[in-house]
């Protein structure tokens, strides 16, 4: 069964989220300094009281109470264990990290870098671990609704905005990773009659990934007999800021005759750490004069500059996100342990344990984006009612539980767990 938020779940305004976070941090946070050994009564919550006293001590630089909580965490907490346990495997390992690289600091007091910390820029990565991160995305979108969900509606907007006398299409998708998003899309322009052309240009840092996506696009679009192009748009690894340079739009090929969308499936936070580039991105992204621009991202502030706040609002939100496997999947789930483990257990390290440059999952509410989207020019395109449908009809066949809850706000579309939003998808032009 479906649910729907409220109007203050699904936006958020900067005042109202500092109260809100001074509150939990006023209930939640340990009155004493005294640390208990033992969890009795209420154990959810003591537990979260301890992750979130355990965080505040590490921000006062509190080192040994804190490493005497962390042991006391680690206790309760296992990979196998139920959701709980599981989350809180997650938060101690990424608050250890934190707290591991505190002390190793020396004079100057700056967080350095961990090898052994996941980021975001696969060139750091074995070919293994490498592998293991773009299975657990796969495992990701096979069992939530999350990528599912957003990329079901993007298509949807994008089919909308290209219906009509429109014969070449090209569609931009930055960091378009496997393609998985496309082969719908793809099937629904053959349908067409006429058929257009398609044309997608798709940016990766890993070379071999576009290659293989570009080929399987390529089969699939020769299987329709749906005339294509894929032009992959590889960004070199040997700079580390380079998948956040604006000037990357500058090397995307447009043509007269198109007809061009532009997609940005959870893309625009990792610019996050340079508002200054985010708006020249989006100013040329202006400047290409899309039909349509269909933006997707977690619905939740990460990118908050005090760690205790941004700890909570981190908890909080995998907290969600762990209960809803919990719920929808068994036990022994091998595609479960790889999304928490390897998915999410990567994100929690990158905002929980990184700082300054280092840290990428910069994620930030529809608010924010809805201001700076409008700052930059662009104005929002209201989902269709069929779009609602279809993502209604996406939960109730392959996801029937009644945490999902699907609500609509500013003409976005926002899923979440329980009361919990988790993501947000939105178009515009």
């Amino acid at each position: 069964m479906l649910g729907s938020f409220g109007s203050s779940s699904s936006q958020s305004h900067p005042h109202h989220d500092e109260e809100s976070s001074d509150h939990q941090r006023r209930r939640f946070t340990a009155t004493t300094t005294t640390i208990t050994t033992t969890i009795t009564t209420s154990p959810t919550i003591q537990i979260r009281q301890l992750l979130i006293s355990c965080a505040e001590l590490i921000s006062r630089s509190d080192f040994s109470a804190a490493k005497r909580l962390l042991t006391i965490l680690s206790t309760n907490s296992s990979p196998f264990g139920d959701s709980t346990e599981r989350l809180v495997h997650q938060f101690t390992r990424a608050l250890s990290l934190r707290l591991n690289r505190y002390i190793s600091s020396t004079t100057n007091h700056l967080m350095t870098p961990v090898e052994t910390t996941p980021t975001d820029s696969s060139s750091s990565l074995p070919s293994s671990s490498l592998a293991l991160i773009q299975s657990s995305y796969l495992s990701l979108n096979q069992v939530t609704p999350f990528i599912r969900f957003t990329q079901l509606t993007a298509n949807q907007a994008i089919l909308e905005a290209i219906n009509g006398n429109h014969q070449a299409i090209h569609i931009v998708d930055f960091d378009i990773n496997h393609g998985v998003q496309w082969p719908p899309l793809m099937q629904a322009l053959a349908d067409r009659y006429p058929a257009p052309t398609l044309r997608i240009t798709g940016t990766g840092n890993d070379l071999d990934t576009l290659r293989r996506t570009g080929d399987r696009l390529a089969k699939f679009a020769h299987s329709l007999g749906l005339r294509f192009q894929f032009h992959p748009l590889y960004i070199a690894n040997n700079n580390s800021d380079h998948d956040e340079d604006p000037s990357i739009i500058s090397s995307i090929v447009l043509l007269p005759d198109e007809t061009l969308a532009i997609n940005c499936v959870f893309y625009l936070h990792r610019l996050l750490k340079d508002r200054e580039k985010l708006r020249i991105f989006l100013h040329r992204a202006k400047s290409m004069n899309p039909k349509i621009v269909t933006i997707a991202e977690k619905e939740a502030n990460h990118n908050h500059p005090l760690f205790l706040q941004r700890f909570i609002e981190a908890l909080d939100y995998y907290t969600a996100a762990f209960d809803s496997l919990e719920a929808t999947l068994p036990p022994g789930s091998r595609e479960r342990m790889a999304v928490e483990q390897v998915w999410f257990g990567r994100e929690i390290v990158d905002i929980i344990a990184m700082e300054g440059e280092k840290r990428k999952e910069r994620h930030e509410r529809f608010r924010s984006w809805e201001v700076m989207l409008r700052s930059c020019g662009f104005s929002n395109v209201a989902l269709s009612p069929f779009a609602l449908s279809q993502a209604k009809l996406l939960l109730r066949l392959h996801y029937p539980s009644e945490g999902y809850q699907l609500g609509v706000s500013s003409n976005s579309f926002f899923l979440g767990w329980q009361n919990q939003p988790l993501f947000s998808i939105s178009s515009w032009r």
